[in-house]
């Protein structure tokens, strides 16, 4: 078994932790990016990995040069969220699992940017880490569709590929550091996957509807509505050609009382025909909001005590 850092923050990097644990390797020291503050006090948070660690018993840092002073033979990084200085790789090889099948979607949002240009398959790759973004040659891949008809949203697939990420890593290294080969160079169309902005997340309603889905799938859209913002959590597509979802058998049912009758292409952009919201080529379908200072709920009841007057749209 090998002694190993470990370099990752948040959730889904906390099951190869594990995996690497109970597959007996000996992690020396775990790094993670700083404790953050969340809401409004002056309390910290540890990230969901170093919380991991602290369970386990493990020594914790979040200064990426304990690395070098800890006797770790290899790193093993999963989504730490921060570059390793080539300086540390000198001195400490590192393999790096990425949740994409690399060259595609190299960098910080690999998962939302596979979801938000509408890819049907994704994966995981295990690749030697470089100083250069995300180059490094892979030892092992291993592809996983994207459930399109169900609509999965970017944290149900960062948790199936959180789990393809553990398994591969304790089988590259069931044989030591030793046994590791060189890995295979990229080869293939280099996209890269850009940190996802707050603009990209906000519905345009003069977008195609498709479109608005997958940036519904990606858990943290947001509209305005009287001027507030509000967060739509889940909704579906229905194209105008045939007024129908494409995924209908997987749609969660809600109340339909105030469901449009007619024809909704004189509608603008934006209006509000019961739960569903006009866009240039279709309805997105409401299922689940957040209005500003309130819990999630389903549409239904949001429009319920809405009330919305004559002509209100959302978007403004």
């Amino acid at each position: 078994m090998a002694r190993l850092a470990f370099l990752g923050s948040p959730e889904a990097a906390v099951s190869s932790l594990h995996a690497l644990i109970d597959a007996g390797h000996d992690v020396a020291v775990v790094v993670s990016q700083p404790d953050k503050r969340r809401g409004r006090g002056t309390s910290t948070t540890p990230s969901p990995v170093k919380q991991a660690a602290l369970d386990a018993g493990l020594a914790v840092s979040d200064r990426i040069d304990d690395v070098l002073d800890s006797g770790a033979e290899l790193g093993v990084v999963v989504a730490y969220g921060r570059i390793v200085p080539e300086r540390v790789l000198q001195r400490t090889p590192m393999l790096n699992a990425h949740f994409s099948l690399l060259p595609r979607w190299r960098g910080a949002a690999p998962v939302e940017r596979a979801i938000l240009t509408g890819d049907r398959v994704t994966g995981v790759s295990i690749m030697r880490l470089e100083a250069e973004l995300d180059t490094g040659p892979v030892l092992v891949v291993r592809q996983e569709p994207i459930f399109h008809n169900r609509r999965e949203h970017a944290s149900e697939l960062r948790g199936r590929l959180a789990a393809v990420a553990a398994e591969l890593l304790v089988e590259v290294l069931g044989g030591g550091v030793a046994m590791l080969g060189p890995g295979t160079t990229q080869a293939g169309e280099v996209t890269y996957a850009a940190k996802i902005e707050a603009d990209e997340l906000r519905l345009d309603f003069s977008r195609p509807v498709a479109e608005l889905e997958r940036i519904v799938r990606l858990d943290r859209a947001w509209t305005l509505f009287r001027g507030e913002r509000m967060r739509v959590l889940d909704a579906v597509a229905h194209e105008a050609s045939t007024g129908a979802t494409p995924h209908a058998a997987d749609r969660v049912p809600v109340d339909r009382a105030a469901e449009p009758t007619g024809p909704t292409r004189e509608y603008p952009p934006g209006a509000l025909q019961g739960t569903r919201v006009q866009a240039v080529d279709g309805m997105l379908d409401l299922l689940v909001v957040q209005p500003a200072g309130r819990r999630p709920q389903p549409a239904a009841e949001w429009l319920r005590g809405a009330r919305l007057a004559p002509g209100e749209r959302l978007g403004e």
